[in-house]
């Protein structure tokens, strides 16, 4: 009741839970019941009801006493009762001395302070706290300030916040004070404070924000530097796609040294590309070239030019572009993938000589990138065309065995079964570069310390569905004692919490390179929270359905939510298999679902019918699961266009062909899961 209250609150939520709490008023239960109808309320921005339901909660709150404080008081303060506020918070510190919430409660009870006109007294609670930097903390240090007559230390804490926070939340309540300050002037600040706040702007993706900053900069920034700042303006305007107004910034930067000129020619490049310019873009490139052969600005220009060369199926180009830009730069970040591309380009040309030299080379060169398993596996695939069975064994094994779960070893295994049994694999020094796996310490699932006043405390706010004040208390309890159990146990509290999403991250941060090692390595509740079987009742059913592999349907949502059925898309993709509204539309009018309402993509049920029928579609159209899971990425326009695109020696070819990196990979990742799957769980 408590999780599908905090999850819709809904009035039969509401009334469910405060029925529950009004049953168990007199005991520790219906506290916890009180506790979770006051945080939905303080969601809901429903104080006088926050206020009631906690103040209820407050008589058997016993070890949640201070989650009760916390928001019984901000829900005082958020409702204009500064006074109550303040009674309720004043004796937190010596009442909950190890509450997690005490630097959260001093900056409310600082507010409340403030507020009652003790602005001094909130002063002393918040200064002590000024590092690390907090936003909150400094905005409401510098209403401290200001209500105690120190407009100075209240501007220096407000441009703390505006130009050093500028993508906090509190950033735009920081400038509102300081024009109050200035009396509706402009915002004070340095230079060197503005230039900080654009460039922050930037790093946090906010390019329009950013680029105001700059321009407003360009007009009083020492003559100096004003090249480069148009630079970095022109740069923002391009990642806006805003190539018009960039381009026109561009024509007036002066060439003043040659790094600002190496930048200007790379920025002028990009425009061009974009406009479809090839001229005006090899021109930029080729000075560049001149210019300044060994910057990183002609490193990212052949990256361009060898992505739009390979987009445009243009291949010897883009050979051409990718081969200067490896050898031009043999350690440069992007050497590996541009030697990756060269040989796979090769073999798509048939220049099988060259393709092998470049599998081979991929692997003596850069035996830690990426690109390893992809050549080893191609590299074997050539040595089988050429009969020679022992080479091929070598590196199928060696592929097998180092990448155990990866894409291409589950691939290579496969082509092992098929080689004759009586042609052993042969030492080749070559498969000597590819380094082992580092050795971790044996993974153990530790018991979790069940007596730890902290750990008790997380099991009720657990038992309360507020799962994010349970995790941190174990994080915190972890933190003291260097507990090895923090990682399973809190991934265990959030599938049970129907949070598979949350748990499925904790555990990709616990053991990254999960997918190098064999089942038997890990703890099988670490895989089980890797690869959750969840809503499998109905995914196993409408998957049957429709002809599909659950496994394979489980691991496309892996992919595209990690089992959050809230999950939405940047292209507003819903739901648990991220359908857009009108694909849910035009499917349930086919399954003659009537009277349906976009918003049910959100519900898991109706999500899994639709999108299962909807992939069943692709895979119909394609013939090939691997076809139907690229069209469901990149579009079914975009397969037939990739289909077109000459012969292929079979479907793991036509992979790896994929031009976009974005789809090549889902391909690949879910190809790879639905075998760890398989493994794990057995038939399905």
């Amino acid at each position: 009741m408590a999780r599908q209250l905090l999850q819709d609150r809904t009035p039969a939520a509401y009334a469910g839970v405060e029925a529950y709490a009004q049953k168990h008023s007199a005991e520790d239960a219906g506290a916890l019941a009180w506790l979770v109808l006051g945080y939905a309320r303080w969601l809901d921005h429903d104080y006088p009801h926050t206020i009631e339901a906690l103040n209820r909660a407050k008589i058997h709150a016993g070890d949640l006493g201070d989650y009760v404080a916390f928001y019984l008081g901000s829900a005082y303060l958020q409702s204009g009762h500064s006074a109550e506020a303040v009674a309720t918070l004043a004796p937190f510190s010596q009442t909950y001395p190890d509450s997690l919430l005490s630097r959260d409660v001093e900056v409310v009870y600082a507010s409340a302070l403030t507020s009652e006109g003790h602005p001094d007294q909130a002063v002393a609670l918040l200064e002590p706290h000024r590092e690390p930097l907090r936003a909150d903390v400094e905005l409401n240090l510098g209403r401290a300030f200001e209500a105690s007559g120190q407009t100075a230390k209240a501007s220096a804490a407000f441009r703390n916040v505006y130009y050093n926070l500028p993508t906090a939340p509190e950033a735009d309540a920081a400038g509102t004070e300081l024009r109050k300050l200035a009396n509706g002037a402009r915002i004070p600040g340095t230079l060197a404070e503005r230039h900080t706040r654009a460039d922050l702007l930037s790093k946090g993706r906010r390019w329009s924000d950013a680029a105001d900053m700059y321009r407003d900069l360009l007009d009083e920034i020492p003559p100096a530097e004003r090249p480069s700042m148009q630079l970095e303006l022109a740069s923002v305007l391009e990642k806006s796609n805003n190539y018009r107004d960039a381009k026109q910034v561009l024509n007036t930067v002066p060439e003043s040294t040659p790094a600002i000129a190496a930048q200007k020619l790379f920025l002028v490049g990009e425009a061009a590309r974009a406009a479809n310019d090839d001229d005006g873009f090899l021109r930029a490139q080729g000075s560049l070239r001149e210019l300044a052969p060994t910057s990183n600005w002609l490193e990212q220009s052949l990256l361009s030019s060898g992505n739009m060369y390979l987009l445009r199926r243009d291949y010897d180009h883009a050979i051409d572009s990718y081969r200067e830009l490896q050898e031009r730069f043999p350690n440069g970040s992007r050497a590996a993938y541009a030697h990756w591309k060269v040989a796979w380009l090769s073999l798509r040309q048939a220049r099988l000589d060259e393709a092998k030299k470049g599998f081979e080379q991929q692997i003596a060169l850069y035996p830690n990138s990426a690109e390893v398993p992809a050549a080893l596996y191609w590299r074997g695939r050539l040595a089988e065309e050429d009969s020679e069975i022992g080479k091929a064994r070598a590196f199928y094994l060696k592929l097998s065995d180092r990448f155990r779960n990866y894409y291409y070893a589950e691939l290579a295994r496969q082509r092992l079964k098929t080689l004759p049994s009586n042609v052993e694999a042969i030492h080749y020094a070559l498969l000597d570069h590819v380094p082992a796996m580092n050795e971790a310490p044996k993974v153990e699932v530790e018991p979790v310390p069940d007596d730890d006043l902290r750990v008790q405390k997380a099991h009720l706010l657990e038992n309360g569905a507020l799962l994010d004040f349970a995790v941190r208390e174990l994080q915190a309890d972890a933190t003291v004692d260097g507990g090895k159990w923090e990682a399973m146990e809190m991934a265990r509290m959030c599938a049970d919490s129907g949070r598979y999403d949350r748990a499925i991250q904790v555990m990709k941060r616990t053991v990254p390179s999960y997918f190098a090692v064999d089942i038997p390595d890990l703890p099988r509740p670490y895989w089980e929270a890797l690869f959750p079987k969840a809503y499998w009742g109905d995914l196993k059913r409408y998957s049957e359905q429709n002809e599909l592999d659950p496994y394979l349907v489980a691991s496309l949502i892996r992919q595209e939510s990690e089992f959050n059925p809230n999950a939405i898309s940047h292209a507003n993709a819903v739901g648990l298999m991220q359908l857009l509204p009108a694909t849910g539309k035009h499917v349930a009018k086919e399954l003659k679902l009537y009277h349906f309402n976009p918003s049910e993509l959100y519900t898991p049920t109706v999500n899994l019918e639709l999108g299962t029928r909807y992939f069943k579609s692709m895979v119909d159209k394609f013939g090939s699961f691997e076809y139907a899971l690229a069209a469901y990425n990149a579009g079914s326009d975009r397969v037939e266009d990739w289909l077109s695109q000459g012969k292929y020696r079979d479907v793991p070819e036509f992979v790896e062909s994929i031009p976009f990196s974005e789809t090549r990979e889902y391909v690949q990742a879910i190809v790879r899961n639905t075998n760890v799957y398989r493994q794990l769980y057995g038939t399905p």
